[in-house]
């Protein structure tokens, strides 16, 4: 059973995940350790008493998202029509990607063969993949698709962020768009 923390403690571990959230959002994974710490306006000691790495720091911050990314794929893989679950999967993962720029970052990032991410990635992408293999067999999705195109598209989305936040909505519902009209068979 993990052990309750101080309430100074446990504020100070708020404060830091909030503001890695915040930074990692707003400029991706390349923000500094110190940075965060600044930001949460508490000592490096203190970010990395609760945060030994910064695998550990980014894990954390992504744990909602990474909860958000799964229920999307499971989802997808649930939808008896699998170009309706691919379709949904693609505008969905979109839209969790032009919200935080950091967690398509942190979630394709070649980290530690046993890292949360890399596990769960392996995972996500499996049952894409077998996704993607059912609506290529009933015709949907085109024949020559393989699992790295829906990663590149993916990772072209990350510049999404770079859209004004009052247009980014639109952006990514018409980013989807193209995506899925390149996907169609």
């Amino acid at each position: 059973m993990p052990r309750m923390l101080r309430s100074d403690a446990q504020d100070n571990r708020d404060r830091l995940l909030t503001a890695a959230r915040e930074l990692f959002s707003e400029q991706g994974l390349d923000v500094g350790m110190r940075e965060v710490a600044r930001r949460a306006e508490v000592g490096p000691a203190t970010l990395y008493r609760r945060f030994p790495t910064r695998q550990d720091l980014i894990a954390e911050a992504f744990a909602l998202e990474m909860q958000s990314c799964r229920q999307i794929v499971l989802d997808g893989c649930a939808d008896p029509d699998p170009w309706r679950g691919f379709v949904s999967v693609v505008r969905r993962l979109t839209a969790l990607n032009a919200r935080n720029r950091g967690f398509v970052d942190a979630f394709m990032s070649a980290d530690t063969p046993e890292s949360s991410f890399t596990l769960h990635r392996r995972e996500l992408l499996e049952m894409l993949e077998q996704l993607g293999r059912r609506a290529r067999m009933e015709g949907s999705l085109r024949q020559d698709f393989v699992i790295g195109d829906l990663v590149l598209i993916l990772r072209a989305g990350r510049g999404l962020a770079s859209v004004p936040p009052s247009d980014r909505d639109a952006a990514a519902s018409r980013f989807a768009t193209l995506a899925v009209d390149a996907f169609r068979g």
